[in-house]
């Protein structure tokens, strides 16, 4: 199997004793690429250093996460131009709005989202898109530059078939599916039937959202299969062509397929 995991915290402090198993796990799993979405200059020194250590098989974003907007929101976006200078990065993100956590920086995440998505389309890069309790303002804000070739993932998709359809109208667009998918009575669960294959991505988003049979476990990105097995399920498919697919999407999405040795060039996707 030859899956990806498009949205992995695997630097994160919940594997700081095992983080380089953990990406061995992935790869013997048949989880052969994953995508490190970065969250602020807090972690991105940990998720450098993981990813350049395993050069063959993660590829990382760069941006500020939603939630770590606060009164140093404007260096930390004047961090991120500079890195995407000199790192190599397959993605702008994770970015978005997050009005569940705190509305006290509504603007500041707004004005954030707009300029990280600027970023995107002058770099020729995708958009890992985070959104919680805001779904109107994020498809508004993303909205704003359609037409204009800029594409990207919902990450955590779990919203209704209009929702989707909303996103469909951007054009280009995916949804990242992940351990949700197997929860009992989830939603998302219904939802998918009706979202093409050729329109999703996988995901984990570790150490989080563990999929059934681990869950209330740390998550990590080696259970990538059990969310396609759920996924070729509910569609009445063979897992061989939910990997077939996603993994083409994440392939087309993240400029994959041209990376040699795992490895790429600001604005080369």
């Amino acid at each position: 199997m030859a899956f990806v995991d498009t949205h992995t915290h695997l630097y994160d402090e919940a594997f700081a004793s095992d983080a380089d198993l953990a990406v061995l796990r992935a790869g013997q799993a048949g989880v052969k690429s994953l995508i490190f979405p970065d969250i602020d200059s807090s972690t991105r020194e940990r998720m450098l250093s993981l990813a350049s250590a395993h050069r063959d098989s993660v590829h990382v974003g760069l941006g500020l996460h939603p939630t770590s907007v606060n009164e140093g929101w404007r260096d930390e976006i004047d961090a991120v131009e500079r890195l995407l200078e000199t790192e190599k990065a397959v993605a702008i993100g994770e970015t978005g709005l997050d009005f569940w956590w705190s509305r006290e920086y509504q603007t500041q995440q707004l004005e954030s989202f707009r300029i990280q998505m600027e970023f995107a389309l002058g770099k020729g890069l995708p958009v890992i898109v985070h959104s919680r309790e805001a779904t109107e303002a994020t498809l508004k804000a993303v909205g704003q530059f359609r037409g204009q070739g800029l594409t990207g993932v919902f990450h955590a998709f779990s919203g209704s078939i209009e929702t989707f359809r909303e996103i469909e109208k951007l054009g280009g667009w995916y949804v990242g599916i992940g351990g949700v998918l197997t929860f009992r009575n989830a939603s998302i669960a219904d939802t998918v039937k009706d979202i093409p294959l050729e329109r999703i991505v996988l995901e984990t988003d570790s150490p989080y959202l563990t999929p059934v049979p681990h869950r209330g476990k740390r998550n990590e990105s080696a259970y990538i299969p059990l969310i396609a097995s759920r996924l070729a399920q509910i569609k009445g498919i063979d897992i061989s062509e939910v990997e077939e697919v996603t993994t083409r999407n994440a392939e087309r999405l993240f400029g994959l397929q041209n990376i040699p040795d795992g490895r790429t060039d600001i604005g080369q996707k």
